[in-house]
């Protein structure tokens, strides 16, 4: 049995014994392939998690950078309290307007917000509007901004945040510096300015399963 063939076992025994069914859940991911999003959502039990660091924290207020079809952010929503908020943010319009269809169909409308555009502009917007600091913020958009999107996230944080970024190994290409590949470049930078980072403690896991090889990159803001 080939080891990439068992990590898709492994996930699918996880998923079938701790993540419970959910017809929505399944409805999200047949509208984005319907929809023909990219299928790079996270998996089931990779939602779950995000799903539990926001109930770990007790997270409030929820930032997400990269919606694609809002699989990950009705995960995130749903730990959210009665007057949680949940903004995400989308460059494609085709895929926010899968998301919010979605988001629609888990009832989740009044506490996530879904801006379309540019990332960065509108992380600069939301500065300008005087938006209050985010409990959890998780990076999932293009890994090139990644270093950007870091240094978004710290301005919107508070001592005690959460900033998850994901598929930061990148089938172990991270360790490439020769990588002409502006993802890996990107991935590498966000670990350089986190090494460097002193108001972040941060590691990372190196995750495998149907998403394949890759991993996350979990910091608390400490000042």
């Amino acid at each position: 049995m080939s080891s990439i063939h068992t990590w898709e076992k492994v996930d699918a025994y996880i998923t079938d014994r701790l993540v419970q069914q959910d017809s929505v859940l399944e409805q999200v991911l047949a509208n984005n392939k319907r929809a023909e999003l990219p299928a790079i959502d996270v998996a089931p039990n990779q939602g779950k998690l995000l799903n539990l660091y926001a109930q770990m924290i007790g997270a409030k207020r929820i930032l997400e950078i990269g919606t694609l079809g809002g699989y990950s952010t009705i995960w995130l929503a749903r730990a959210l309290p009665t007057d949680g908020q949940l903004i995400t943010l989308e460059l494609e319009p085709l895929h926010a307007q899968v998301a919010q269809e979605n988001i629609n169909i888990a009832q989740l409308a009044e506490k996530v917000e879904i801006r379309v555009g540019d990332a960065l502009e509108q992380l600069a917007k939301l500065e300008e509007e005087g938006a209050a600091a985010f409990d959890l913020i998780f990076i999932d958009a293009d890994k090139p901004n990644n270093p950007n999107y870091l240094q978004w996230a710290l301005r919107f944080s508070h001592p005690g945040t959460v900033i998850i970024g994901d598929n930061v190994i990148r089938d172990g290409e991270v360790i490439n510096k020769h990588s002409t590949d502006p993802r890996v470049q990107g991935v590498r930078k966000f670990y350089d300015l986190l090494s460097e980072e002193s108001r972040v403690t941060a590691t990372a896991i190196q995750t495998v399963g149907v998403k394949g090889y890759d991993g996350f990159v979990l910091g608390l803001v400490n000042s």
